[in-house]
């Protein structure tokens, strides 16, 4: 399980975190060898993604970050889930409160210095490594099928869309072929939610 988990911890610090700390540098440097960190059943299509990565230079990336994650300007694809699962589109709904529940009956809890609510789509990834590490398979496909599947598809299109940085819009293709190839392999059925945004 926890080779399997190395991609979504990957990928998770790449939505949740500025690329300026070295470690995320490195995850940056290292993208093209995703295909080989798991069996994948889409493993052509996979390497054909990550043959070329589109990094833009140190000063454009904070920029794109700045605006996809943190809200500068109107954000094109916001990143937590309460966004496109609550009525109003605001954050901390009951949605929130609802995963962190969740989150807290796991033994997971966050307290980073970015004060993120919960249902950030990176901080969520990182919440699934932490469970595929901890062998808590169940508790994995729960976090897929109830908190994470309902609205992924829909906020990693809009983000795929994205018109500021092709970057980010191919680390949506990326992580929405491993979410696809995960909900197969494990034989999930996420649950159905009407999509706000």
């Amino acid at each position: 399980m926890s080779s399997i988990a190395v991609l979504p911890r990957f990928l998770g610090a790449l939505f949740y975190y500025p690329p300026t700390p070295p470690d995320v540098q490195a995850i940056v440097a290292s993208l093209s060898a995703l295909p080989t960190l798991c069996p994948w059943a889409e493993r052509t299509e996979m390497e054909a993604l990550c043959q070329h990565w589109p990094v833009p230079d140190a000063e454009a990336f904070i920029w794109q970050y700045s605006v996809l994650f943190e809200g500068q300007g109107e954000m094109f694809a916001p990143p937590w889930a309460s966004v496109y699962l609550e009525n109003d589109n605001l954050l901390m709904g009951e949605s929130t409160v609802r995963y962190r529940a969740f989150l807290h009956q796991h033994g997971l809890s966050f307290t980073g210095a970015q004060q993120e609510p919960e249902d950030q789509f990176g901080l969520m990834l990182l919440a699934l490594a932490a469970l595929l590490e901890q062998e808590k398979e169940q508790a994995a496909h729960t976090l897929l099928e109830t908190y994470l599947l309902p609205w992924s598809d829909r906020y990693l299109e809009r983000l795929q869309q994205n018109p500021h940085s092709p970057f980010y819009a191919q680390l949506a293709a990326v992580t929405r072929l491993l979410l696809q190839g995960m909900q197969r392999h494990y034989g999930l059925q996420p649950e159905t939610s009407r999509m706000f945004f």
